[in-house]
């Protein structure tokens, strides 16, 4: 899938998932996602490691997420009490993991920390005006979610150039095997 494409599909995902468990409809983001990814997937050339990131990514959301809710920092609207995390949030970590390697593989790890401080707590804050979350406890929330998603998105980015070769910041070639 083109970068363009891929950029595109993870907003549309983000909206599903937020304007979903805002809405009653939860399950809407879960379905966005999974189309997402396995559309990417399918498409990728490296799905080695996309499906590396994706697993990560979903482990990632499920444990920060859940802590964040079992801190009483966050309300997750759509969240079924069997998890940590709602679904749906760690549906969007996993959509979030299958960008790294197509329209956010130009990022460096200096970049994908400000990225992450930056777009982790601003997401959030979107999803929260649009009714999809609540942060109860705002500003240790924020804190939280800078710090966590800066060394998330940084060790995303790290796996990838590794898989990748090491410093190739590219998106993968039709070429490449891995």
């Amino acid at each position: 899938m083109h970068s363009l494409a891929n950029f595109a599909g993870f907003q549309i995902a983000w909206w599903a998932c937020v304007l979903g468990a805002a809405h009653g409809a939860p399950w809407l983001g879960v379905v966005a996602c999974l189309a997402f990814v396995a559309l990417q997937w399918l498409a990728s050339p490296c799905p080695r490691v996309d499906a590396w990131l994706v697993a990560g990514g979903a482990l990632t959301g499920l444990a920060f997420d859940g802590l964040l809710a079992q801190l009483g920092w966050i309300d997750y609207r759509g969240s079924i009490g069997a998890l940590p995390a709602p679904a749906w949030i760690v549906a969007l970590w996993a959509a979030f993991a299958m960008t790294i390697n197509h329209s956010l593989a130009w990022l460096r790890p200096a970049a994908a920390i400000v990225l992450g401080a930056v777009g982790g707590p601003i997401a959030y804050l979107g999803a929260e005006r649009l009714g999809a979350v609540e942060l109860i406890a705002s500003v240790q929330a924020t804190i939280a979610l800078a710090v966590g998603w800066a060394i998330a998105t940084c060790a995303f980015t790290l796996v990838a150039r590794h898989a990748r070769g090491g410093g190739v910041s590219r998106p993968f070639s039709i070429g490449d095997s891995r």
